[in-house]
């Protein structure tokens, strides 16, 4: 089962670096895939099992990706001190802006569930 699920991340991973290669090539394979599974999942209306064991595993793993962003950052700290100010500005820009695509978001998702709810 966890076997299948893999399968279908790497799937969707080469699907998208494919497209990429393609037709898309300002866009990296692997969020054109990822991209591509959430549409599948919507489309599914569910996450299969194989997929979620999958999911679940990996995310075990997570705090391994996190060690060599880590690193750049000590071996690289000169050059992040030097952009101090644009960077931080970035960062809570970029902040303001997903907490604030986050909110319409799920009002429109409240608002189509409650469409979607029988009035009694």
């Amino acid at each position: 089962m966890l076997l299948r699920g893999i399968t279908w991340l790497v799937l969707f991973q080469l699907l998208g670096t494919g497209l990429n290669v393609l037709l898309l090539p300002m866009l990296p394979g692997p969020i054109i895939g990822l991209v591509l599974l959430f549409a599948f999942l919507v489309w599914n209306g569910e996450v299969p099992a194989p997929v979620s064991e999958a999911g679940g595993a990996l995310l075990r793993y997570l705090p391994l990706l996190l060690v060599p962003p880590a690193v750049g950052v000590m071996a690289y700290a000169e050059a992040i001190a030097a952009d101090f100010w644009a960077l931080s500005a970035t960062l809570v820009l970029s902040l303001l802006l997903s907490l604030a695509f986050a909110g319409w978001l799920m009002q429109k998702l409240i608002d189509r569930q409650q469409r979607k709810e029988p009035k009694p």
